[in-house]
């Protein structure tokens, strides 16, 4: 039972009585009723017992029924009630007097009702409330059920969980820093007693009050959810629900972003680096940021990507805003830790190198664009920059993705992730006039360009999957779906009709650019 005395008094028979004194203690908790039947009961009391008698012990000594308020008060019990009409026909004023200094409330006992008509009314007043309690706990345990079910953005979990519990939540992170205030507090009050322990407690100020759970992920605390209940206790129901909700809170947070209050500074870090790309921020205000927050992301080596299905600008928010939830979501892409930002060029992305390899991006790239994009029509090109190693060298990687973006696309390359290491020739010789252009390819695959049309056009297959792979005679013949005999006798008849030794670097690179200056010129009669 948890019902306070003045609600005890208002549930019938027991509100055929009435209260005589100590009514500044009628916000007492009753957790349970008992007959005062033996003038040792206070040995047995329980805290927040309330008791009812007829007086029978304490009958002709009235200032030991004195000492008894005082020993009961000091027992924890909750209040007294004496049916009079039996032994008393009025409270003694000694009584009232003591209780009244005590706040112990004192209570004149209905005499037409027995003291079990008045237990079960309690009890079941009791029941009645623990089933309200249940069936509301249930109905908001069942919708946050549904909630945790659904993909809302952190905003709206926090509303969410406040709407479904019925009273304002507070979210602070790891860091102290309040992340949801969904008070009329001002952060710095309910944040004054920071640190707070990993303990699950009711917090208590002269203006408010809270019940404070950890947010715990596996066995690190990433923050703590505040719920203001004015109340003066939880039921057992009650609590389960604020821990069930605080699962929930701790779950979607840590399941979407890793850690949700280390993600809201990095992306107010990616509004600064988006500002210091596009409107000249200055650099020295990005690595303050990065050092005030502990954002070790650009003081190693690291790539940027530019991820976009254009190499124009202006391209649709909305798409990019569902490419970079793809990035986030996907369990490859999540194990590089980087940083996506939205921008007018795509959707850029700052990827660590810290123990991870190009082939791993390319890879995670590569395994994100096959899960989310079946139709290889449909699907993005990924740009990726040089390795870079010092903050300031940011904003040369991302005009690398651009630069290397749009040569993809005018060159109309085949790959959906491209680097910039394999596009910079192209970016060197684009201003080299047609004619150059054309006069350097048949100097060097004059001898394949005149023969019939269909071996030519084999061979010079042939010819750039060789150079696409390195020089891997294994490589090229998978790629081109042969045997890699049939893949070493071509090479070597090029070798014979070209004029050329495949084996020395400079001639694979004159190579090598014919077939870039061939695309160009393919490009501009296209």
């Amino acid at each position: 039972m948890h019902l306070t005395v003045e609600q005890a008094l208002a549930v019938y028979p027991l509100s055929e009585g009435k209260l005589v004194a100590g009514t500044a203690g009628r916000s007492r908790i009753v957790k349970s009723v008992n007959v005062m039947d033996a003038p040792d009961i206070t040995d047995w009391i329980k805290e927040g017992e309330m008791l009812f008698t007829t007086a029978y012990f304490i009958k002709d000594q009235p200032q030991e029924a004195a000492e008894l308020i005082c020993r009961l008060n000091q027992r924890g019990s909750s209040a007294l009630g004496i049916k009079l009409g039996r032994f008393w026909d009025a409270i003694p004023d000694n009584l009232i007097a003591r209780a009244n200094e005590l706040g112990f409330p004192l209570i004149e006992l209905p005499y037409a009702f027995t003291f079990s008509d008045q237990m079960n009314g309690l009890f079941r007043e009791e029941m009645k409330r623990n089933t309200g309690v249940l069936q509301d706990v249930l109905d908001k345990q069942i919708r946050l059920m549904r909630f945790a079910l659904k993909t809302e953005n952190m905003s709206e979990l926090f509303h969410a969980v406040e709407d479904i519990i019925g009273y304002p939540v507070a979210v602070a992170g790891s860091r102290g820093q309040m992340v949801h205030n969904g008070t009329e507090l001002d952060d710095r009050e309910l944040l004054e007693s920071w640190p707070w322990p990993q303990q699950q407690k009711w917090m208590k100020s002269e203006r408010w009050q809270a019940y404070r759970i950890p947010l715990m992920k596996n066995s690190r605390c990433t923050g703590f959810v505040l719920f203001f209940n004015p109340q003066l206790f939880l039921s057992t129901p009650e609590e389960s629900l604020y821990l069930q909700a605080s699962e929930l809170l701790s779950y979607h947070m840590n399941m979407k972003y890793e850690d949700f209050f280390e993600l809201s500074a990095q992306k107010d870090f990616g509004v600064i680096i988006k500002r210091y790309l596009q409107n000249g921020l200055p650099i020295d205000t990005v690595t303050d940021y990065a050092d005030r927050w502990e954002i070790d992301l650009l003081r190693q080596s690291y790539s940027c990507v530019l991820t976009n299905w254009t190499a124009s600008s202006g391209a649709e928010t909305g798409r990019l805003d569902r490419l970079k939830s793809d990035y986030l979501s996907h369990s490859r892409l999540q194990r590089l830790n980087g940083l996506h930002i939205v921008m007018e060029e795509g959707l850029l992305s700052v990827l660590p190198h810290e123990g991870i390899t190009e082939e791993e991006i390319d890879a995670s790239i590569g395994a994100c664009f096959a899960t989310h994009f079946r139709d290889a029509s449909e699907m993005p090109r990924a740009a990726i920059s040089r390795k870079k190693k010092k903050t300031e060298q940011l904003l040369e990687a991302f005009e690398e993705c651009r630069q290397t973006l749009r040569l993809a696309g005018e060159w109309k390359a085949q790959q959906r992730i491209v680097r910039f290491e394999t596009m910079d020739l192209a970016l060197l010789f684009e201003h080299v006039s047609k004619e150059r252009m054309e006069a350097f390819c048949n100097r060097w695959l004059g001898g394949v360009l005149n023969k019939a049309p269909d071996y030519a056009g084999e061979m010079l297959r042939t010819l750039e999957a060789y150079l696409d792979n390195d020089g891997q005679l294994n490589e090229t013949a998978k790629k081109l779906f042969i045997h890699r005999n049939t893949a070493t006798y071509r090479i070597e008849k090029l070798s014979e009709i070209l004029n050329v030794d495949l084996k020395k670097m400079n001639d694979l690179l004159r190579l090598k650019i014919a077939f870039m200056f061939r695309r160009l010129l393919n490009k501009d009669h296209a």
